[in-house]
């Protein structure tokens, strides 16, 4: 790959149509800690490294574009999450950001528990070795044969969704001879500071059942009066990408009520409370998120003065981060193929990938962050949209970004803080094959997902 600078065209650096976007004053060879792995920079010909390595040698011996995956990174920031949280709660890493079998003994061997909520995740979880005792089963759909494999592994909790599935999971558990631990998830009516698409505690939506109208009372009223069933506790979850701790106090005073609701009615003080992940992390360095000794101390105040309020004991909490653990801990590298200037508006710089790997920008409007990666420059900068090579005008990997003037086709360029859902969601669009997810450490990388191939795509296609 040529690794060579060429001028990419004009410049648009100053104010234009869309918006008021002004060259900016910091030096964009730097890269910003807030969105960037823990070991990444960049070595003394400019080119960033991550764990020791040079991008341009993953490229070279990997290919591009790849997600490179900082281990040492995602293993200090799950230890960071269960010192903060302590031996008195519990930490469930939510699978469904990104999951694979070494992701599954990372998690393992740092201390923490794994959320699933579909059969495929268990099936990766319980071949990497994950105690079955140590994970939990979410899910508004989850079907027979999901919730049969589960209770036979011996999962270590169900999160009950819907009053069919509180029959559903206790008829298996009683036919299979055991009591199966579950969670009850609840809707409070909380709606956290986030995209319309991926706010989840407002009653107008699939998950849960409200609290509202007495739902979820008559829930857990059913729940326990079944023997196939153990009700260890609620659960919550409020939205994602969260910075606000507020959401959270109002969730919890909700939780903490129908808590005291069953205690009056039933006699019984459920043990656990699961308020759930969704906190946020930095895309951008507007972006500015919460350390999670923060988080913990913020709620565990907050369930604990609820509590007290409403004369019970607490209960043991749990949260379910995902995003803020492997979020950050990736980027996306690219090769750049084209670089195509729009006079009086911007420059489109087409990498080989795009939508495929990366579906949040189209499908949540979300921001990043991109940096020439091969090379330093002193280039003016430029104001570019970072695209992708697929048959779709909304193909965007980053909306609006600068980089150096000089940017031209062979150039490597990363994307930062790709670490979760973009594999996770990744597709096949145009027959486009999925990318590796390249693990580092320590100046070794090794495959952790290997890269799709044409076979692979042709031996599903029977026709």
């Amino acid at each position: 790959m040529s690794r060579s600078a060429h001028p990419a065209g004009p410049r648009h650096a100053d104010v234009l149509p869309e918006g008021h976007y002004t060259a900016p004053a910091e030096d964009l060879n730097a890269l910003d800690p807030k969105v960037w792995a823990h070991t990444v920079g960049r070595d003394a010909d400019g080119v960033v490294t991550v764990g020791g390595i040079a991008v341009t040698q993953l490229a070279e011996e990997y290919g591009t574009p790849a997600y490179v995956l900082d281990e040492a990174d995602f293993r200090d920031r799950a230890r960071a999450w269960r010192t903060a949280f302590g031996n008195d709660a519990d930490v469930f890493y939510a699978g469904k950001a990104f999951l694979s079998r070494a992701v599954v003994r990372w998690l393992h061997e740092e201390g923490l528990n794994l959320d699933v909520c579909s059969g495929g995740e268990l099936a990766t979880a319980l071949s990497a070795g994950m105690p079955a005792e140590r994970i939990a089963f979410h899910g508004n759909n989850k079907s027979p044969e999901e919730i049969e494999r589960a209770v036979r592994a011996g999962v270590g909790r169900i999160v009950l969704d819907s009053f069919q599935e509180i029959v559903r999971v206790a008829h298996i558990a009683q036919s299979l001879g055991t009591r199966q631990r579950v969670q009850i998830r609840i809707t409070v009516g909380v709606e956290a500071h986030t995209h319309e698409f991926i706010a989840t505690a407002h009653e107008d939506q699939k998950f849960g059942i409200p609290l509202a109208g007495g739902q979820a009372a008559e829930a857990v009223r059913r729940a326990l009066q079944l023997d196939g069933l153990e009700v260890i506790g609620i659960h919550s979850h409020i939205g994602s990408q969260i910075f606000d701790m507020s959401g959270f106090e109002v969730a919890a005073h909700r939780v903490v009520g129908l808590l005291k609701d069953i205690r009056d009615e039933h006699g019984v003080e459920l043990p656990e409370i699961d308020l759930g992940g969704g906190l946020g992390i930095a895309y951008t360095s507007d972006d500015d998120p919460r350390e999670p000794h923060e988080i913990a101390k913020a709620l565990t105040e907050i369930v604990t003065r609820e509590c007290e309020a409403a004369r019970l004991a607490t209960p043991r909490i749990s949260v379910e981060p995902g995003r803020a653990i492997v979020g950050p801990t990736a980027f996306t590298l690219y090769e750049v193929g084209t670089v195509k200037p729009l006079e009086g508006l911007r420059t489109y710089v087409s990498v080989d990938g795009g939508m495929s790997d990366n579906i949040r920008t189209a499908l949540y409007d979300a921001e990043y962050s991109v940096a020439l990666a091969s090379r330093t420059s002193d280039a003016e900068p430029m104001l570019v949209r970072v695209v992708g090579k697929h048959c779709e005008s909304g193909d965007i990997v980053v909306k609006d970004a600068f980089l150096p003037g000089d940017l031209a086709p062979g150039d490597l360029i990363a994307v930062p803080a790709t670490g979760a859902y973009c594999r996770s969601m990744a597709s096949n669009y145009n027959h486009v094959l999925r990318p590796p997810v390249v693990a580092v450490r320590d100046g070794a990388a090794r495959v952790i997902v290997r890269r799709e191939t044409e076979d692979d795509l042709l031996r599903l296609d029977v026709g």
